[in-house]
Formats: structure tokens, C-alpha cells, sequence
């Protein structure tokens, strides 16, 4: 065991497909976990079929999945169900993310592992969680930020509620998940039986959003703003962001931009009186932002020290000298891409180095095989399993 590897000897089963279930047993891989994905035979787990495909991955399966090995298995065979209990001896995690009862009705609940393996910890991902009127209900994130409000918090200036494109609630559950299972895994070092996790989409979107919502509520349903000249504003040639909350702040951006009257009105001295007055504010600000390039103003507003910055694409964000330096981003080559990808290295671990097993997710079934050996299956067996199409061998 290390700090890079502290779960180095554990076992982890992951039956989940999409981003939630699969981001967590990521997670617990790339802490050293032996993370065997199970998929089903024909279409593997069906983030491979979101976007554009590489082969049998894209940009949906690889960063959820780097670090496993998986194995593709028919569970609606009784065959496929031999094997995964096979592979369930022993673990430590089982990861599911079918909708409530549908695991029971495949033999796999919590209770049914559970007597076999009784300190085992379960995880079950949903949408809407395991109870409720609409526990059974098929979600995926954009359904959950319709339903939770986050739709409604990100209107545009046309009112249009629009979808956050970075599937914000998916990986959020899935990192919440991995907190869960963390904890309980130190837990489980003094009890004598595992547990049940449940994890929704439903419940890590009311985290994530619990600031907004909490304020939408005490305030009658419209959260109050943060204090202009917070903002968005748009430059000569681009946008920048601004964000001035404090007093001091108050002062260092009057002085930026050579607002003296501005900086002795007693009116905005206070982030109230600025709320009070945003339309005066705006009308002053929003030309004056307009007349010189976004590079004139960020230098201005760097110089002293109020919170700004341009407004960057992913690809600009990616060029940033920053971000190359800090060592935020690793560049890998991976099967089937035609050109190395970005990975966002993972807070507290080490860099992801290209060619690793930890940097690279599997094809689906791609450990089949080996994973077969490991678990006392001989090559007669596997060939029959295979050709009953029970296994799918992966390249």
C-alpha cells in the first residue's frame, strides 16, 4: 500500500455502464483497485455509443473506464451468471447501475451477494434512486437538471433554459459515490458485515446545486445575484469574467479602470448599495468594457488584483502556458484516437504516463481471457464459453 495506491489488493466487480457508476470504479482503480468491468456481449457498455466512436470507445467511455480490465459476459444466460458469480468471490465492491429490481430479477441484489460475500459493499446507481413514485423511471443527466432545477438556474439572456453540456450531475454522482465507498471502506475495518450504498443522479444533483437552491428558497424563488460588477461582459474583441464581491475589491476594480467618482460614491460602497444600483452601474460599465481589447483590460484589471479572467474554448484552455506548467493536463495516446488525447490528471495521484494500463481503457472484453484464467477457468472451457457466446474474447 502507498498514497499512490491505497487500494492496492482490493477487488472491485462493475456491472454500471454510462459515466455515474463507471466514473466512481475509475475512481477506486486508479487507486489501485483490481477493477474488472463486466459488460454485456453485443453492444459492450453503451457509453461507447455516445458521440463519435474510435473503434469501440469515445470521449464518454475513456475517462470513466482508464485503469479497468474488462470482460464481456451474456448475464441472461445461465452460463453468464456462473461466471459472474465466479468473479464475484472474493470482491470487495460490486457496482450496479440498472434501474430498481431489475438487478433482483437478474439474481444479483444486494441481499443474494450479500450471503455469499457478507462484508462485500454494494453500490447501486440510479436515477431517481431505489424509492419513490419515480424509482423506476429511466434518467440520464440532462432529464436530472430538468428535474432539479438546473435548467431553469442556467436561462440565457433570451430566458431559454438551457442544458449544461458537461454532464455536471454524472460526474458528480460518480465522485460522490466514490466518497461514499471510500468511507465505508474505512468502516469496514471494525464491522463484521458489508453494506448497501445508494447513489442517484437525483440526490448528487441537489448537492451540487445546494448553494443555489438554498438561496432560491429563503429568497421566494429567485436567488439573489452577486453583486455587480460580477459578470460576464463582453470586450472589443471578446468576453471577459469579473468577479468583485468584497469591499476592497469594490475599490481595486474602480481604480482599474479609473472610476474615481465611482470609488467615492457612497452609494456602492457596499456590495447592498451596489445591488441597489446595478442598472446605473451596468449602463456605465458594459460601453466602457467595449472600447479596448479583452487583453487591455486583463492586464489592467491583473495589475490590481481583482478576480477576472478571459473567456477561453476548451482548445485555448488547453494551449494556456498555466495549464502545461501546473501540470494539470497529461497527453496520452490511446487505441484507436488519431492523435493523443487530453486526460485531466487526477487530484492527489500521480500524472497519467502514456502506454499505461492506468491511462488506458479497455476494449470491451479485452481482459476476457485473462480474467477467465484468473478465476480457474481452463482454455477447453473458455472455448466453449466462448463459442456459445456466452464470453466475447476483445482484441
Amino acid at each position: 500500500m502507498s498514497y499512490a495506491t491505497p487500494y492496492q489488493g482490493l477487488k472491485v466487480v462493475d456491472l454500471s455502464q454510462g459515466v455515474a457508476g463507471p466514473y466512481c470504479a475509475m475512481l477506486l482503480a486508479q487507486y489501485g483497485a483490481n477493477v474488472l468491468k463486466v459488460e454485456p456481449t453485443d453492444t459492450g457498455d453503451w457509453s461507447r455509443m455516445l458521440g463519435t466512436v474510435y473503434g469501440d470507445h469515445t470521449t464518454y467511455s475513456i475517462p470513466a473506464n482508464v485503469g479497468k480490465r474488462s470482460i464481456a459476459l451474456d448475464l441472461k444466460q445461465d452460463a453468464g451468471k456462473d461466471v459472474l458469480w465466479r468473479l464475484i468471490q472474493g470482491a470487495d465492491i460490486f457496482i450496479q447501475g440498472f434501474r430498481p429490481r431489475v438487478i433482483d430479477r437478474l439474481g444479483f441484489g444486494y441481499h443474494a451477494i450479500a450471503a455469499r460475500e457478507p462484508r462485500i459493499l454494494y453500490l447501486s446507481v440510479s436515477g431517481f434512486g431505489q424509492t419513490g413514485p419515480l424509482a423506476e423511471r429511466p434518467a440520464m443527466d440532462p432529464v436530472l437538471q430538468a428535474y432539479t432545477g438546473l435548467m431553469a438556474e442556467n436561462a440565457g439572456h433570451d430566458g431559454i433554459p438551457h442544458r449544461t453540456p458537461i454532464i455536471a450531475i454524472d460526474m458528480s454522482t460518480g465522485m460522490y459515490a466514490f466518497t461514499a465507498v471510500s468511507a465505508a471502506l474505512f468502516a469496514r475495518q471494525t464491522q463484521p458485515h458489508g453494506r448497501h450504498i445508494e447513489a442517484s443522479l437525483m440526490q448528487a444533483a441537489a448537492g451540487l446545486q445546494i448553494i443555489r437552491m438554498m438561496g432560491s428558497y429563503l429568497d421566494g424563488g429567485t436567488p439573489r445575484p452577486v453583486s455587480p460588477p460580477s459578470g460576464v461582459y463582453q470586450t472589443q474583441d471578446g468576453w471577459i469574467q469579473i468577479t468583485v464581491v468584497r469591499t476592497f475589491e469594490w475599490e481595486a476594480y474602480c481604480k482599474a479602470f479609473d472610476l474615481t467618482a465611482f470609488g467615492a460614491d457612497e452609494r456602492f460602497k457596499t456590495s447592498d448599495g451596489r445591488l441597489a444600483h446595478a442598472e446605473e452601474l451596468e449602463a456605465e460599465l458594459r460601453p466602457l468594457l467595449r472600447s479596448q481589447p479583452t487583453k487591455h483590460w486583463s492586464a489592467r484589471l491583473g495589475a490590481n488584483r481583482v478576480m477576472h479572467e478571459t473567456l477561453n474554448s476548451y482548445t485555448d484552455f488547453l494551449k494556456q502556458p498555466h495549464v502545461g506548467e501546473s501540470g494539470a493536463v497529461a497527453w496520452v495516446n490511446h487505441p484507436h484516437m488519431p492523435q493523443p488525447i487530453p486526460m485531466a490528471n487526477l487530484i492527489g495521484l500521480p500524472p497519467f504516463e502514456d502506454g499505461t494500463p492506468r491511462a488506458t481503457a479497455p476494449s470491451k472484453g479485452q481482459h476476457s481471457v485473462a480474467i477467465m484464467r484468473e478465476h480457474g477457468y481452463s482454455d477447453a472451457e473458455i472455448t466453449d464459453l466462448t463459442g456459445r457466446g456466452v464470453l466475447v474474447q476483445g482484441a
